[in-house]
């Protein structure tokens, strides 16, 4: 899959704007570039119903190109939208979610995976990042966007982690799936911090963290916004996984889960101890 080229960082921001009869959408421009914000969606109506994913991937009668290695389950998803580029899966959570990016962080905002309005929108990724077959060239940090919806779809569920700060340990492993292959990540940070375009940690502007010094002043900051200390290593060279969606506990705030690539020679077993304390 081809991927756009770095362009100028352009951050999803949300207003807590949340009234009896609905969520009002709100633009600001920032440095001359509108930028729609994301809300907390935190409203009990009903959803309309959306086309279901399909579960099973069967590929028999379909045809398609040269693959690269890439997975049936990909060969599916990508014919319902090409804008496909994985699926997350959260055990433990409602969190089981295609992932889609465009060639900005507004479009999915409020639409669907079948390309249909809809608030609760989309998961999507930064339209920065990079993750396809090529393991090198993938982006050090990964950040996808979901909204923070009350009946628990999207990234909804992800406050069981904030309500309860020892809920990583009920479930601490994120499944994500690439077009090609399949990784764990093991979570080693939970935040709440500014999405405003003027915050001092800009964390939508670091997926590039290839330098040992950016990749330490991101783990560092991390740390030290860390609602909890969860005792999981992080070593410049793992991959990072950061998961943004709002928070209405503040204005224009966020609420990160911030995981890293379980390594080649580490077991889901290995971090039972961690796990049990």
């Amino acid at each position: 899959m081809t991927f756009r080229k770095k362009a100028v960082a352009a951050a999803v921001t949300c207003g807590v704007l949340v009234i009896a009869f609905g969520v009002i959408w709100t633009l600001r421009e920032r440095q001359g570039t509108p930028i729609v914000q994301e809300t907390t969606l935190e409203s009990v109506e009903p959803l309309p119903e959306t086309e279901p994913l399909p579960t099973e991937f069967d590929t028999t009668g379909l045809t398609f190109g040269p693959d690269n290695g890439m997975s049936g389950m990909a060969k599916v998803l990508l014919q319902k939208n090409a804008d496909t580029v994985g699926w997350i899966t959260i055990p433990g959570t409602n969190v089981d979610n295609p992932i889609v990016q465009s060639a900005d962080n507004d479009f999915y905002l409020n639409t669907s995976y079948e390309h249909k309005p809809f608030r609760a929108g989309t998961v999507f990724m930064d339209y920065r990042d990079v993750f396809g077959f090529d393991e090198d060239a993938q982006s050090e940090n990964i950040v996808l966007y979901g909204h923070n919806m009350a009946n628990n779809t999207m990234f909804g569920s992800l406050r069981l982690y904030r309500q309860d700060y020892s809920y990583y340990k009920t479930a601490p492993f994120i499944e994500l799936y690439s077009n090609f292959t399949h990784y764990t990540y093991v979570i080693c940070g939970l935040v709440i911090t500014s999405g405003s375009s003027s915050a001092e940690w800009r964390y939508w502007d670091m997926e590039d963290l290839s330098d040992k010094q950016s990749f330490d002043a991101y783990v560092a900051a991390m740390q030290r916004k860390a609602l909890v200390d969860i005792p999981v290593d992080v070593q410049y060279g793992d991959k990072l996984l950061t998961l943004s969606t709002c928070y209405s506990g503040a204005v224009d705030s966020r609420f990160l889960i911030i995981a890293r690539r379980v390594r080649p020679d580490e077991t889901l077993e290995s971090f039972a101890a961690i796990f049990a304390e």
